[in-house]
């Protein structure tokens, strides 16, 4: 996994370094705030849930922005046993290859608790933090000159300690999510 994260921020570099040359009077908006909402779901959690929040993204040219976010997501595994509930806060690299539409990288720290309940009442309820790195694809659409829309699919790749849980070790929390937002220059 390290290779890949290594590789992935070569990639970024050299996308930053070959976009400065263009200039910075080309960038209308540069920094940019807004919502959103998504839609989540991890490999083998029982259902998918809505999650919300908000994100800051900076323009440094066409070709390459970033974006901080963050976000609450709640879910559940083994029938509603196990809740977890997280405020994952994703740095990313977005890279347009052509205008308003984007390949994203990057990574995230996970900030979860962990609740039992039912057939695994007597467990104790938990915290975890973990670092994950995702990767995705959407596009932005303006919406006239100081606003903007997007829509982005990202993949997470997770790994929950479940060690304690009987059968935890094969539960896979890597997730997807579906996100959906408005964005408005500062």
């Amino acid at each position: 996994m390290s290779k890949k994260i290594v590789y992935m921020l070569m990639i970024m570099i050299g996308c930053v370094s070959i976009s400065f040359a263009q200039s910075e009077n080309d960038i209308r908006n540069p920094i940019s705030i807004g919502a959103q909402i998504g839609w989540q779901k991890a490999a083998d959690a029982d259902n998918g849930m809505v999650m919300f929040g908000g994100l800051l993204r900076a323009k440094l040219t066409y070709a390459v922005s970033f974006e901080a976010s963050i976000n609450y997501r709640q879910e559940k595994y083994h029938n509603g046993d196990i809740k977890v509930s997280n405020w994952p806060v994703q740095l990313s690299g977005l890279f347009f290859p052509i205008q308003h539409i984007y390949g994203l990288a990057g990574v995230g720290w996970y900030n979860a608790k962990l609740e039992f309940s039912g057939r695994l009442n007597g467990l104790p309820d938990k915290t975890s933090q973990k670092f994950g790195w995702h990767f995705g694809a959407g596009m932005e659409i303006p919406l006239g000159e100081r606003t903007f829309i997007f829509g982005d699919f990202r993949y997470i790749f997770l790994n929950y300690d479940f060690t304690d849980v009987p059968g935890g070790g094969e539960i896979s929390s890597d997730y997807f999510q579906i996100n959906a937002g408005l964005m408005f220059p500062l």
